[in-house]
């Protein structure tokens, strides 16, 4: 491309997790005066140290839209992580622009962090270029919206912006009322699989890395060698062809049984009935509103019934869009929050995986394997320990953020901080998610092959996060009073004795000191 190009119109910035054909940033374009412009940078696996599944799922997917967007026949600049003379910043690369192509205005769908936002924002007013940030459509609200709904309540539940979400967009709805006569089935999707385990599991969607993935395989493994994370079994949908047939594939295969056992665990079974399209919805290559009307249909076919289809629908229009209204809502402020005044630092075994506690060890190598671990896993057993520990939370959500594919600040933080660590105080979840190791006996088989009794609080064979769970409640017991949820709990620690608090307490700082 010449150096010198005659001044263009406009200058549209596609960030990697926008991978939207639809995007509202490709309407109106004139290919004679518009230009698209998508970069990798480094930077964007640094700020915190982005795992190699999470950073190829990345720029592979954007490579794939990259060329999608070629053949469609727009006029894109596409800037290679390993391009000479790299800066190695997203800002960086596109100050480049600015003597390039002399656009008289930048347009961008809103960001999924503020730190691009503001990144942006600050590169535009330097140069003195309007930047226009239109709405991001592929989701169902905007920050206005949920700004809206948030104005004078004092609790923001997820449960009322589902409803209110669930009537505006008639989604499992009849006549004005919510199908099979309740808003929320998740008291029915919470069964463990028994002693006997789950019958045979369907195989997981898999695509078989291309010529494209397989280079940005190469180049991951180069250029950021020491950060975590396996390769050998990298089969993500990058593409939204592929990432419509793993939607299919867990509707005809999986969606049945979701509802019944999404909080269940096992050993060696990374996958069972979740649907594994976080991350493709995550970058844009699938709509919600196509998840969402694939599973209605389920039911209305018989395929499926309502509190599995329910519960699914729930995480996508009920979480989704209430913890990217958080986040919008509450930044930046929102990320120093420590309500715990939780000091401790990460342990470093979440970097390797390596512990003797078979819950964790079971779900740390899976998430350094695959990029992946689900919802409860991550938050009864990652987040669980972590919580009753006392890690500062923005540990925690870096190292959230750092691992798992489908990881965006916009959905990472609130879940992480919020919902899992409890750092904003009850802002999000309306008490601590916490437990002892007889939560994890219950829903998995991870104690049965753990030299820890779940059971035990104290001694040589007492389970850390038993231990840890009567710790936190008695460090936290003036707070926790406080919460009607947490009255049961409270009143089983008034029944320890003196001698038995000591000793709890003694266990829980030996076994800090340990770590």
């Amino acid at each position: 491309m010449p150096s010198q190009i005659k001044p263009i119109r406009r200058l549209v910035i596609i960030l990697g997790d926008q991978l939207d054909h639809q995007s509202s940033v490709l309407e109106g374009l004139d290919l004679k005066q518009d230009v698209l412009w998508m970069a990798e940078a480094s930077e964007e696996s640094t700020h915190v140290p982005s795992s190699k599944p999470r950073t190829v799922m990345f720029l592979s997917a954007m490579r794939h839209f990259a060329q999608e967007l070629t053949q469609k026949g727009h006029r894109l600049d596409y800037t290679h992580l390993d391009a000479p003379n790299h800066c190695g910043t997203l800002v960086g690369e596109l100050e480049k622009a600015v003597a390039k192509y002399q656009a008289k205005e930048w347009v961008v769908a809103h960001p999924g962090d503020l730190r691009t936002l503001e990144g942006l924002k600050a590169l535009a007013a330097k140069h003195s270029i309007p930047l226009r940030i239109t709405p991001d459509l592929h989701f169902f609200t905007q920050p206005k919206d949920f700004e809206a709904f948030a104005k004078g309540r004092k609790q923001l539940r997820m449960e009322y912006w589902y409803r209110e979400l669930r009537q505006k967009f008639n989604v499992l709805m009849q006549d004005g009322k919510p199908i099979g006569g309740e808003w929320n089935f998740d008291a029915e999707n919470r069964k463990s699989f028994g002693k006997n385990g789950p019958a045979p599991i369907p195989k997981p969607f898999a695509v078989k890395p291309d010529a494209i993935t397989q280079d940005v395989m190469v180049l991951v493994s180069k250029f950021f060698k020491a950060h975590v994370g396996e390769l050998e079994h990298f089969t993500w949908p990058v593409t939204r062809a592929d990432a419509l047939k793993a939607l299919d594939q867990f509707i005809e295969e999986r969606l049945a049984l979701f509802g019944d056992y999404e909080d269940a665990m096992w050993t060696h079974e990374p996958w069972l009935y979740h649907s594994h399209i976080s991350a493709a919805l995550n970058l844009k290559l699938l709509n919600p509103r196509e998840a969402i009307a694939a599973a209605q249909k389920a039911y209305e076919d018989g395929k499926a019934p309502i509190a599995a289809v329910e519960g699914f629908i729930r995480q996508i229009l009920g979480w989704r869009e209430y913890v990217r209204g958080m986040y919008w809502l509450k930044m930046p402020e929102y990320i120093e929050l420590n309500s715990l005044n939780a000091k401790h630092n990460l342990p470093s075994f979440y970097w390797t995986g390596k512990t003797q506690m078979v819950c964790l060890d079971q779900v740390l190598q899976q998430t350094l394997s695959y990029g992946y671990a689900h919802h409860i896993q991550r938050l009864m057993v990652l987040g669980l320990y972590t919580l009753m520990y006392g890690v500062n939370p923005v540990e925690v959500h870096e190292w959230f953020l750092s691992v798992f594919v489908d990881a965006v600040e916009w959905v990472e933080l609130p879940n992480t901080l919020g919902m899992s660590q409890y750092g904003d105080g009850g802002l999000m979840a309306s008490k601590p998610y916490i437990a002892s190791g007889k939560y994890i006996q219950r829903m998995s088989n991870y104690c049965n092959s753990c030299s820890f009794d779940p059971a035990v609080s104290v001694g040589p064979n007492a389970c850390p996060m038993t231990t840890l769970y009567w710790d936190f409640l008695i460090q936290h017991k003036e707070l926790l009073k406080k919460n009607p949820r947490m009255s049961m709990q409270i009143k089983n620690l008034e029944r320890l004795s003196e001698e038995k608090i000591e000793e709890i307490r003694l266990a829980a700082a030996e076994h800090r000191l340990s770590v």
